[in-house]
């Protein structure tokens, strides 16, 4: 549990973070772009200019016609409509967030399977619970908790007759104690599912509604020029790059995740079949632990 909870605070403190320097550089930004009058995004287009025809009929150059000048993916993003820019700061989010859970996740999952390793060679050594215990005794994780649960149970059952029982007894503990573990290793993983499973549909819904007012302005301007149309549909489809950038991440790291969460509750499930194994072994020759000879 202690891990699971460390987990979660750091991730929520970093991603606290991470949007906190997000709104503020968005907010920043506009300021920025408007106190400097030589960096604006929008320019007319002079008489006679490329792409711009006479034979179009609707005096492009004459009639004022702005047309965005710096297409870069930052100079897209200022030119965009609220919407685009609302879409497209969740998804810049969501990559952050996917790329601290990584971070975070892969520190906590390499410590824990190292821990299970060295417990589950602990246990295929020990000939005995009381040996497993001794030598789980300065240990962390789900072995731990499986040895003190078996040895609890033994000296809670005394002497009785009933082997079958003890060992059923036994059995119900360990499978809540691997259950839990699998749901704290997990944790953050869901997450990572939802941002690759949402992620190219909002910026797919980004992309609509950028070139939606593309088209918009291709009714007000009453032209199809090229040169009009394409920096908006370019803007529009940033929209589903982002959510690519956002989802690809996610889903990779996220099946990353599943192989190395199988690959510990396996390792977990293999030390509550060595205990099992030492208590049965006890049971049949008669012997109990130390701390249940303490307790009586």
């Amino acid at each position: 549990m202690t891990d699971g909870k460390a987990f979660s605070g750091r991730a929520i403190l970093l991603q606290l973070c991470f949007a906190v320097f997000l709104g503020a550089l968005f907010l920043a930004a506009p300021a920025a772009a408007q106190e400097t009058p030589g960096a604006g995004i929008e320019a007319e287009v002079p008489e006679g200019a490329i792409g711009v025809t006479e034979q179009d009929g609707m005096a492009e150059a004459g009639s004022g016609l702005a047309l965005p000048t710096d297409l870069s993916p930052w100079g897209m993003f200022l030119a965009a409509d609220i919407v685009v820019k609302a879409v497209m700061i969740g998804l810049v989010f969501a990559s952050l967030v996917t790329w601290t859970i990584w971070f975070a996740k892969r520190l906590e999952i390499s410590r824990a399977s190292r821990r299970a390793r060295a417990a589950f060679a602990t246990l295929a050594a020990a000939t005995s619970l009381d040996e497993a215990g001794a030598g789980l005794a300065k240990s962390r994780g789900p072995a731990a908790l499986l040895a003190d649960a078996a040895i609890q149970e033994v000296t809670i059952s005394g002497d009785t007759p009933e082997k079958e029982g003890v060992k059923e007894r036994i059995a119900w503990r360990f499978q809540r104690i691997e259950a839990n573990a699998a749901r704290e290793i997990g944790i953050g993983t869901g997450v990572l599912a939802t941002i690759g499973a949402t992620a190219p549909f909002v910026g797919l819904f980004g992309t609509v509604w950028g070139i939606m007012n593309s088209f918009i302005g291709i009714a007000h301007t009453q032209t199809t020029n090229l040169a009009v149309v394409a920096p908006g549909i370019a803007e529009a489809l940033l929209a589903t790059g982002l959510g690519l950038v956002a989802a690809i991440p996610a889903v990779v790291i996220y099946n990353s995740f599943s192989r190395s969460i199988a690959g510990y509750r396996a390792l977990v499930a293999d030390s509550s079949a060595e205990l099992l194994r030492l208590v049965s072994r006890d049971l049949d020759m008669g012997r109990r632990p130390r701390l249940a000879k303490a307790a009586d």
